[in-house]
């Protein structure tokens, strides 16, 4: 499959799922997940996210900046999992040209600057440069799906919902 239409397909399948589990590794060398809201794809960043400048993950990043972002949608069985680089920024201009109201429920206000609005010194963005990236796309009906999984059970045998393919960061630099 070329590598353009592999991309496009990775990409339905993210805007598609409204949350990532975004790892990451502790000074202990424990990993930890938390959801994260994938944003809109921007120029330069295969994924970002924006976050609280007072939490944990920065530190994690700090440390580690290799990431995974995985997703699952329930509903169709595909999954996608990337690995890749995390990237923190904290430009001001980038910052309140991608802005959104929605924002403000994470942050809350502690008066002045720190109110949640674009110029909230707490907010910076995430950017995850992907190594690799794996995914499942299925191309059957929720019921064949379904049937699929219900004649593994019966059969014992694996269930097959759909194929496995994976994007390089070569592709998906190209």
């Amino acid at each position: 499959m070329a590598a353009s239409k592999k991309i496009d397909e990775l990409y339905d399948l993210i805007e598609g799922i409204e949350t990532a589990m975004f790892t990451t590794r502790r000074a202990t060398g424990q990993l930890v997940s938390r959801p994260m809201e994938t944003q809109d794809r921007i120029e330069g960043a295969d994924l970002w996210f924006v976050t609280n400048t007072d939490t944990h993950k920065l530190d994690d990043l700090e440390l580690d900046p290799h990431v995974n972002c995985s997703y699952y949608n329930n509903r169709t069985h595909e999954w996608v999992s990337v690995a890749g680089v995390a990237h923190v920024s904290k430009n001001r201009n980038r910052i309140r040209q991608l802005y959104k109201e929605e924002w403000k429920a994470w942050l809350g206000d502690e008066g002045g600057e720190k109110d949640g609005g674009p110029n909230d010194p707490r907010i910076a963005l995430i950017m995850v440069e992907a190594d690799i990236a794996t995914y499942m796309k299925v191309n059957k009906s929720r019921p064949i799906v379904l049937f699929e999984i219900l004649k593994a059970k019966v059969t014992g045998g694996a269930p097959f919902v759909g194929e496995i393919r994976e994007v390089t960061g070569a592709e998906l630099m190209d």
